[in-house]
């Protein structure tokens, strides 16, 4: 059987004369515009025969078992079997006609808001409800560094794939505010389009703004460790824009060096991507990394990206004239096989540009603690092997490398640009002091599955 188009959800309690309007013009709008769908109604607990009208009009009823409108939508979003999944309020206040614009951009995003605060948006409603709107929209924007305007509009067109695998936990209306921040950490886009709000045809709201208010509140610092956690899926791209001067500093700074040396390398690998502005400076360029949303989210920039680890690159032999690994093997176990496989995909008189903290200068040892107190689940957290440059530079000789340059970011993280020669004839470096360069320290714990 085909899947169908699209699955509208529409969250109902006590909606009976609303439904009977929705619905019918809900159906005339998409079989104009031919795509096949199904409308679910999740239904609260309605007594005034809500659920009776929207069987009538062709709904499949749902009762919810999960509290609250947040309860609602998360269970009508897992009961959707559409390719795209539409949500609107039962209160007509989201015109059904506007689905055709929703509808049309579904290509250019995996979440699409009808948005009442983007230009050509307007909201007609009480002046106290829309400055608090306004106020509570551009704090959540703001402190998440989200590059939404209308994050609490319940009138969106989603792609299934991005939002049914989402953890979401919301009980209330701040539920919308967590799809989109967890659905941006994923790397899936989002973009709003111009929408017109109009109040409800009848019956009373079901939202309390200033309840509405607190539990956004409360979903703002449940969500903000997410948000300025290394797993979110723009974490390198927000840290070279960043509005603390050091972090700005620190990623410019790295991206100047290492841009400067891949300038005219020719065909390069950068290995360990992630959502690194270094990716989309860089011309002729190939992006690999082991995190799906790191990669989702670079779709954006029409990038080449391969999804796989650095202990088995899947590319073949000396396929590229220089490859960057910046900020990455501080974050898995110690292996030969890495530099074996960076050896490998580069050609002969190739360049790799290899980035990592020196743990050997005080002012890395003096920085990491640092950072680890004023952004716990950041970086130092994953920071498993600890290398220095001597010990770098004893791998270089073992693995035929010529150091060719060697430059530092504020004196602790380490950044060398390395020549690929033929091997050593024998290993020349004996067990002893490949020992004394590289710690033990290296070997910590590591979490394996994030190099699977």
């Amino acid at each position: 059987m085909a899947a169908l188009d699209l699955s509208v959800v529409v969250p109902v309690l006590n909606e009976r004369e609303n439904v009977e309007q929705l619905l019918p013009r809900t159906a005339a709008v998409l079989t104009a515009l031919g795509c096949s769908y199904e409308l679910i109604v999740m239904d609260g607990g309605s007594t005034d025969g809500t659920p009776e009208a929207a069987t009538k009009a062709g709904a499949r009823v749902i009762r919810q078992t999960l509290p609250g409108y947040g309860g609602a939508l998360r269970e009508g979003l897992q009961a959707a079997t559409g390719t795209y999944i539409l949500t609107l309020d039962a209160d007509l206040s989201h015109d059904p006609d506007f689905i055709v614009k929703l509808w049309r951009t579904r290509t250019k995003a995996d979440v699409v808001i009808a948005s009442r605060y983007v230009r050509g948006g307007v909201a007609y409603m009480p002046w106290h409800r829309l400055v608090l709107s306004r106020i509570l929209n551009g704090f959540f924007a703001r402190g998440l560094s989200l590059p939404v305007r209308d994050l609490s509009s319940g009138f969106r067109l989603y792609r299934a794939s991005a939002v049914q695998a989402l953890d979401v936990t919301g009980t209330n209306f701040e539920v919308l505010e967590e799809i989109l921040v967890k659905a941006h950490a994923e790397g899936w886009r989002i973009t709003e389009i111009p929408f017109i709000y109009y109040p409800r045809e009848s019956g009373a709201s079901h939202a309390r703004i200033v309840a509405f208010g607190m539990a956004l509140l409360r979903a703002f610092f449940r969500l903000w460790g997410l948000r300025n956690s290394v797993d979110s899926a723009d974490y390198d791209e927000r840290a070279f824009y960043s509005i603390i001067p050091l972090q700005r500093w620190w990623q410019r700074k790295r991206h100047e060096i290492i841009c400067g040396w891949t300038r005219g390398a020719g065909k390069t690998f950068d290995v360990g991507c992630g959502s690194s502005v270094i990716l989309q400076s860089i011309h002729d360029v190939v992006g690999l990394d082991v995190r799906h949303n790191k990669l989702r989210y670079m779709r954006r920039y029409d990038v080449p990206l391969i999804r796989g680890s650095v202990f088995a690159l899947p590319v073949l032999d000396e396929s590229f004239d220089c490859v960057v690994c910046s900020q990455v093997i501080e974050h898995i176990p110690f292996d030969d096989a890495i530099f074996s496989e960076l050896r490998r995909v580069l050609r002969p008189g190739g360049l790799l540009v290899l980035g990592t903290p020196d743990y050997a200068t005080i002012g890395w040892r003096t920085i990491e603690p640092l950072y680890g107190f004023f952004a716990p689940g950041g970086y130092k957290d994953e920071h498993i092997t600890h290398y220095t440059r001597a010990g770098l530079e004893v791998l270089s000789r073992e693995w035929g490398f010529r150091v060719e340059d060697v430059d530092y970011v504020l004196r602790s993280e380490l950044i060398m640009a390395l020549r690929k020669e033929a091997l050593p004839a024998a290993t020349t470096v004996t067990t002893a002091e490949h020992a004394r360069a590289l710690p033990a320290e290296r070997l910590a714990p590591v979490h394996s599955e994030r190099v699977q």
